[in-house]
This record gives C-alpha cells, structure tokens and sequence, in this order.
C-alpha cells in the first residue's frame, strides 16, 4: 500500500477515497441492522413480539443513531484540537474491534440483546469518530472550487449507505445473522491500515482547553431528549404510546432545560465545543435547519416504506414473511439509484453555478415525490411507484451535496471539524426525531381505525369474540412493529389452541398472507396520509432554509464563505 505525501498531487483524491469508505461503513451499520432484526431476534431466540423485549428492539434500532447524534460535535472539535485524523483512524479502529466483538455474542435471550446493545454503543463511537471528521478531513484537502464535488461524493456515500445497509443486511441475514458484522471486519481492517499510512493532518490546530462542562450538558441534555422520544413510542399504563409516563416527560423536559443551560455555558467559555458563533453566518443556521427538517422527512419516508413493503405489499403479492426484508431492500433500490445519480452530479455543478438553488431545488423535488406517493393506493402498481421513490432519491442527491457544501464553507478552517460534527448532529438526531415523529403519527392514526378493524375481522372468521376483543384491545405499536419486522403477528396472537378449535379454511385464511396486510392497510392509509403531509411541510421549509443568504461580517468572527460556496455571489462581492 503506497505512501501518498501531503503535498502530493494525488493525496486529495487517497484523502477523499478513504473518508468516503468509513462514512459509508459507519451508515450501512446505521441501517443494515434495521433489516436484519428479524434473524438477530431468531438467533439468540428472543420474540421481538413479547411486550417486554420491545426495548430490546428500539434500543438495538435507535441506540447506534443516538449514540453518534450525540458524540459527533464532542469528537469532531477533538479533532479540531488534537488532529482530524488522529480522531478519524482511531474511529476506524474502534469499528473494526467492535465489529469483532458484536458477532461473537455467547448469549441468548435478554442477555444476549444486552451484549448486542453494548456493543452497538461502542460501535457507535467508532462511527461517530468517522463521520465526524471526514468531512472536515475533504474541507482541508480541497480547494474551493473543487470542493462542492468532493464533499458531494462523500455525502452520497453517507446517505446511500443507508439503503446499501438495507439490501446487504437481507442477504447476509439470510445466511446468518453474525455476517452482518463479521462483514465489516475485513473493510475495517484495510480501511484502518490505509488510512494510518496515508492521512496527514493539513488543517489550522492551535492548542486549547477541552470544554467539559460543554461536553457533559450536551451529553445529557439530548441523551436524555432522544431516549425520552424512544421510550415515548411504547405503550405505558393502558395508553397506546408513553408520551404520558412521568420518566417519558422527565426526559423531554430535563432535556431541553440541560440543553439551555449548555448553550448558556457555550456562549460564556473561551473555548467552546460547539461554537455558537457559527450560527451567526446566517448560511451555517439555515444550512443546518434544511440538514435537520430534510433528515427528519428522509428518515420517515425510510421506515415508512419499509412497514408499506414488508407488513403490506409484498405479502399481498405472494412473498413469504421469512423473505420481505430481503425483498423491501429490493424494491427500494430505485430510491438509492436516483440518489446515486444524482448526488455527485449536483456537487460537481453547484461548483460552477452555486449551491443554494441546487439545495432548495432538490427538497421541492422530494416534496413533490411525496405529494405523488399520497395519489398512490396501499396496493399499488410498482411502475408507478418506483418512479415515485427514484424521483425522491433524485432530490435527495440534488440536495444533500450543495447543503453541505454551504455549511462547511461558512465555517472558519480552525472550526471545520466542530461544523463538520454539528451538521452530522443534527442528521442523525434528524434520523431519531423522525422515528419518534412519525412512528407517533401512525401509531396515532391506526389507534382509531384499527382495533375494530381487527375485532370485526377476526369475529368474521370464526373467532370467539371474547378472544377477538382481547386481542383488538392491544395496543397497535406492536401490529406496527410486526410489519416493520416483516412477521405476521396473527398466529402467535391467536394462539394454536384458538386456531386448532377453527375450521380448517379459517385457520389457513388468518395465518396465510392476506388477512393481515388486508386487515392493516386501511388504517395504515390514513396514517400515511398524515405522515407524508408533514414530510412534505417539512421539505419546503428546509428549502426555504437553504435558500437564506448570509453576508461577511468580521464583527461576528465567522468566515461567512459565500464565496467558496455560490459563485453567483463571488461575481457581486469582487
């Protein structure tokens, strides 16, 4: 493996190369767990469906998420401090052990979801490392002109591993669940090798205090926020969802007033680890809001597609619930396609004609997306869809390149790897946020359709009504896991003593491959209706928010770079 030295012609590009396979192994993982949590519950034989392992699963689904959200800003001003590929090779190290570590499990049961838990925190930390630093790591390596194209590669990687992860996480899984993290190792060990031989730190350090009381308010304060909105999600005390437990409003509550006290201590320290200064570039504040509310609508939009596909569609059309994670992957990959195609596209063209209209542009197109998936029946025809899905990853890749350009041009060099981590913040709580947001809607929406749904579509096959009402009485979020997860949760409802004192056709009816996605998908209609229109809302605003400019201003002690961002404006300010 050669050497490339910093000033070398080519270190931009071994630069760029390497960043780009830790950001993409650091978001597989984000994803490729979420499609293989059906195997992973099978082979350390826990029932995701039981009520008391619902923590086990959100906990295995959102801890890696949170995780990152939170350490991202902490890590990348480290490597602001100490080197940005101090930070990033050690990042890819810690992935690589704990990867190990993950797949070799030795227990079983709630045991064995605790070990994976654990684990999956410190994998976190690795991938936080990562993506916290790779962008900055591009920033200095690049120049301005370049620069838009760069991140834009490395921004589409980050995305699009997401929907890697889904695909790759169907495969594996299908032949065991350990692969999906003994797959990392390989990538992990070479990714760690080339990148302690190639990488050279070139950005401006200069030596400083950590800031600790920064670092533990903010640790705390949205810590404790997101895991108020996880555990908000779960049934408590008769209610279909947890919004009203007092541990639930603590976290929310005391969330939001440490986070206040941490901006309080950031603008009273000398050297903060999240500079709020940079918000006053009015590019940096509403790059970040278009990062957050476009995160949030993507991040939907994912794992509603998954429920429609796995818990709907594809039962309906013959596909057995062992095999629909594999097959949602499938059916998504036009999503990943548009979002391929046009990501590096956009940041090699917004070098030339300016980012902000290729930012706003992008979010109006995957707001138009999800105004036609509103026109789209439950059973659709695919065609229609996949061209639906492909114009939405369309607006994605328009979008996500430009965004990020502006944000990290409005950022002075010595703050690069603190605005680098304060944009994969708020991605990733973005990520959190919309499964809470809008698992809430839809849980909200089948909560009022779907127990008479079942009594009465349970009742017509013959089931006791007594049984039939018990079972509607449950709350929906376990329904709504159990098509997220790809089970047909109706037989191990119904028990097989129920199903053995039912007609023979009866039986076969409800445990088959049409009752349930039948039964679930005039509620889920109605919720989707909701959940798309807030997607919508939410893409135009971030739209709005890409599109406010900011002026230089040396009072405010930001390099506000629309220079280095839009050259329409270079033009007007020479």
């Amino acid at each position: 493996m050669r050497t490339v030295g910093l000033d070398h012609p080519h270190y931009k590009w071994v630069a760029l190369s390497n960043t780009t396979l830790g950001t993409l192994i650091a978001t597989i993982n984000s994803s490729i767990v979420l499609i293989s949590l059906p195997a992973i519950f099978n082979g350390i034989h826990l029932d995701p469906l039981e009520p008391g392992n619902v923590s086990y699963l959100l906990w295995m689904l959102m801890g890696y998420m949170l995780v990152t959200a939170v350490l991202v800003v902490t890590l990348g001003r480290l490597g602001d401090l100490y080197g940005r590929v101090k930070i990033y090779n050690a990042g890819f190290a810690v992935f690589t052990l704990t990867s190990i570590a993950l797949s070799l499990d030795p227990f079983d049961g709630g045991p064995g979801a605790l070990w994976l838990i654990g684990w999956r925190v410190a994998q976190a930390v690795g991938g936080a490392m990562l993506m916290a630093n790779s962008a900055a790591i591009i920033t200095d390596a690049f120049p301005a002109r370049q620069r838009g194209m760069a991140l834009g590669v490395n921004v589409v990687a980050a995305i699009a591993g997401q929907f890697v992860g889904l695909v790759l996480g169907g495969v594996l899984a299908e032949w065991n669940w350990r692969t999906i993290f003994w797959v990392n190792v390989p990538i992990g060990v070479i990714g760690t090798l080339w990148a302690y031989r190639s990488l050279h730190d070139r950005g401006e350090r200069r030596p400083a205090a950590i800031d600790w009381w920064g670092n533990v308010t903010f640790a705390v304060g949205l810590t404790a926020l997101l895991a108020g909105i996880t555990y908000g999600i779960q049934p408590y005390g008769g209610h279909t969802m947890g919004w009203g437990n007092p541990w639930v409003l603590a976290g929310l509550i005391g969330g939001v007033l440490v986070l206040a006290v941490f901006c309080l201590v950031e603008s009273r320290v000398a050297e903060p680890m999240f500079p709020l200064r940079l918000f006053r570039s009015a590019s940096f504040s509403g790059g970040n809001a278009a990062t957050l509310l476009g995160s949030v609508a993507r991040g939907g939009l994912q794992f509603m597609l998954i429920i429609w596909l796995q818990g709907i569609w594809l039962p309906l059309h013959g596909y057995r619930y062992e095999d629909t994670p594999l097959w949602a992957g499938i059916y998504m990959v036009p999503l990943t396609i548009g979002f391929l195609l046009a990501g590096p596209l956009a940041g090699h063209l917004s070098d030339r004609y300016g980012a902000r209209l290729f930012a706003a542009g992008g979010l109006v197109v995957m707001a138009a997306s999800f105004a036609g998936l509103l026109l789209v029946p439950t059973d659709f025809g695919y065609p229609v869809f996949a061209a639906l899905i492909f114009v939405n990853g369309v607006g994605g890749g328009l979008y996500a390149a430009p965004n990020t350009s502006l944000i990290m041009s409005s950022a002075p060099a010595e703050a690069r790897g603190a605005a680098s981590g304060m944009r994969s913040t708020f991605q990733n709580a973005g990520m959190v946020l919309s499964i809470g947001v809008f698992f809430s809607l839809m849980v909200a929406g089948l909560a009022g359709s779907l127990p008479h749904a079942l009594s009465s579509g349970l009742t017509a096959q013959g089931v006791p009504t007594a049984t039939a009402d018990s079972i509607a009485a449950l709350p929906p979020v376990g329904l709504l896991f159990a098509a997220f997860l790809g089970y047909n949760p109706i037989q191990q409802l119904l028990g097989s003593s129920t199903l053995h004192h039912l007609p023979a056709a009866h039986a076969h009816a409800l445990t088959g491959r049409q009752f349930f996605p039948h039964l679930i998908a005039g509620p889920f209609h109605q919720g989707l209706i909701v959940v798309f229109w807030l997607a919508i809302a939410m893409s135009l605003v971030a739209a709005a928010a890409s599109l406010v400019r900011g002026r230089r201003t040396a009072a405010q002690g930001v390099e506000v770079t629309l220079r280095d961002a839009d050259p329409e404006v270079q033009k007007t300010t020479s």
